[in-house]
């Protein structure tokens, strides 16, 4: 089976992060976030993936190459102009031939298993199975209502008290190759808008897939700090790079930590990192690789991409730093999201 991701959007609610990568390159415990939909994909044995890139599109095909580096192989289809999750995947309509085609977003965080998906999908031969998720609050999503497993109505992102369902529409999914059919050539077109609605009313089936797997949205700030902790509580069954010591703290290479330093997990400290003199770090925590932590500094519960350098003294909690940056010695940092500026 082939795979492709869908990697081209803007990811404007994770600003300032995507200001200065794509979302699916945001860090997340230690690599980007696509990454782990990468190995997810492998370790279900899917090793041809395409990739549709549009925002910042040099990030990701300088990570991921061509992908023999994670055991597989990553095509690209580089859109000038935003074409829509559907229309995005009709321009690869080559790629997948006569085979099923699984879809998968790069700026989520899942632990689905694939090969349940596909075997409800080949069992019920819909012409397409949607991956759908019991949430809270359907306001954020698309939701879909099934009778057994079949789905007849949807709605999307609906006020709070005209939902009709709480089975949010994942992004994740499977079809057929008639799905080809019913997406318009060269222009714009979206499946939750455009493509699912019409198959309901041309009397298409649908099937839905009500995952018991973890599944979120790395859609906002708040969400993607709730992701990390997920990550490192084992509550979504990822691989974390590094080695797990006990009380949950996983060390990459090369790290150093001053025998008066104190680390509390769960966290993620990465390569070539250095903890200096009375720091204390409490998780849930990240440290990306080659980060400097200095003298007598506190970080509670923070988010630290590559190469930050935290001075002496200073104080984090609940906030999120972005590659290369500078953290003054003596600064406070609380619920604060910090980006390196040109």
């Amino acid at each position: 089976m082939k795979a492709m991701i869908l990697a081209a959007g803007l990811g404007t609610r994770l600003r300032p992060l995507t200001n200065v990568v794509s979302k699916p390159m945001v860090c997340m415990a230690g690599r980007p976030c696509m990454e782990h939909a990468v190995r997810l994909l492998k370790k279900y044995g899917v090793t041809e993936i395409m990739v549709n890139l549009h925002y910042m599109p040099e990030m990701i095909r300088e990570h991921f190459g061509d992908g023999s580096a994670l055991g597989l192989q990553i095509s690209y289809s580089h859109e000038k102009e935003l074409m829509g999750t559907a229309g995005g995947f009709k321009q690869i309509e080559k790629f997948f031939g006569d085979e099923p085609a699984l879809i998968v977003s790069g700026d989520a965080l899942t632990d689905i298993n694939f090969g349940e998906f596909l075997r409800f999908h080949q069992e019920n031969r819909g012409i397409a199975t949607l991956a759908l998720k019991r949430v809270a609050d359907s306001t954020q999503y698309g939701v879909v209502v099934c009778e057994k497993e079949q789905i007849i109505q949807f709605q999307e992102k609906p006020k709070k008290k005209e939902a009709i369902s709480n089975l949010a529409n994942t992004g994740i999914y499977l079809f057929e190759p008639e799905i080809f059919q019913h997406i318009p050539k060269g222009m714009f077109y979206d499946f939750g808008k455009q493509v699912f609605p019409e198959l309901l009313a041309n009397g298409k089936k649908m099937c839905g897939y009500v995952m018991q797997e973890y599944w979120c949205d790395v859609g906002d700030l708040n969400v993607y700090r709730e992701a990390h902790y997920d990550m490192l509580t084992g509550v979504v069954k990822v691989e974390l790079p590094g080695k797990r010591f006990e009380g949950s703290i996983w060390l990459g290479e090369r790290v150093s930590v001053h025998p008066s330093a104190a680390l509390v997990g769960p966290m993620l400290i990465g390569n070539n990192c250095t903890v200096k003199e009375g720091a204390r770090i409490y998780g849930p925590a990240i440290l990306g690789d080659n980060t400097i932590v200095g003298k007598n500094v506190v970080i509670k519960r923070g988010i630290l991409w590559n190469s930050v350098v935290v001075e002496d003294e200073a104080e984090l909690a609940d906030s999120v730093v972005a590659d290369g940056c500078l953290i003054s010695g003596g600064i406070l940092l609380k619920n604060k999201v910090y980006v390196k500026t040109k």
